[in-house]
């Protein structure tokens, strides 16, 4: 997953100076935190120092990251209005610094190792801007999937879109393989994976269907859906 971990005194010694997001932000910084751990440890791959968070800065939903609680959404979105005032994402414009990240850890890397690139699913996105933030229950996300489906519908919309051509953007950046992370859909049956979640994320992996460079779909606590996932597709599947 995110490889730098804690334990690493290079990385504690650069975070004693930056925030998350600022390394991320930072295409320099990004690629030597990314490249760290495959000094440090002899991993076979590397894993793009980032956040399932970036893009959604890029569509117009302000977050922070908050020690001890992760990803806060101080304005959640939970109506049409609110969704319709979304924007699509453009990566190119919108996330410069991801391409770059890329680019300058590929130099670093000098082909010792692949880069994985990444981005959150649609799902586990749509949880924290419905959410505010990292929850258990998902209450607020379902109540909207069930009661408001136009609203729901709209947001994955957006997301599925938008994720698609983050991932490809990563693609065309140098990423040797890319991942979806859904963190959080082990929350859902099967029924409503199939109905409210696998159209979705089924787009996101299409958009690199005519790509050389392989998918990890990845979610946790998903022993119930995994027939569903891979209905939705990618080339590998991590399990928890």
């Amino acid at each position: 997953m995110r490889q730098a971990g804690r334990f690493l005194q290079e990385y504690k010694k650069i975070r004693d100076k930056h925030s998350l997001i600022d390394i991320c932000k930072d295409p320099e910084l990004c690629a030597e935190v990314t490249t760290l751990p495959v000094n440090a440890l002899n991993v076979d791959a590397a894993i793009l120092f980032a956040d399932i968070m970036l893009p959604l800065e890029g569509m117009g939903v302000r977050f922070r990251i908050a020690d001890g609680v992760g990803p806060v959404i101080p304005s959640p979105l939970r109506d049409f209005q609110s969704v319709s005032s979304m924007r699509y994402l453009e990566p190119d414009s919108d996330v410069p610094f991801v391409m770059e990240a890329i680019s300058a850890t590929k130099k670093l890397l000098h082909s010792r190792v692949p880069l994985i690139g990444f981005c959150g699913a649609p799902f586990t996105l749509a949880s924290y801007i419905i959410e505010g933030h990292a929850t258990r229950d998902f209450l607020k996300t379902k109540k909207l999937m069930y009661t408001d489906p136009e609203t729901w519908h709209l947001l994955m919309d957006k997301l599925s879109t938008s994720m698609g051509t983050y991932l490809r953007a990563q693609a065309n950046a140098g990423a040797d393989a890319v991942q979806l992370f859904d963190s959080w859909v082990g929350c859902l049956s099967p029924a409503d994976y199939h109905t409210y979640v696998l159209p979705y994320s089924r787009r996101v992996l299409g958009y690199l269907k005519d790509s050389a460079i392989p998918c990890i779909h990845f979610g946790t606590g998903t022993a119930t859906i995994l027939e569903e996932m891979r209905q939705a597709g990618g080339d590998v599947f991590g399990i928890d």
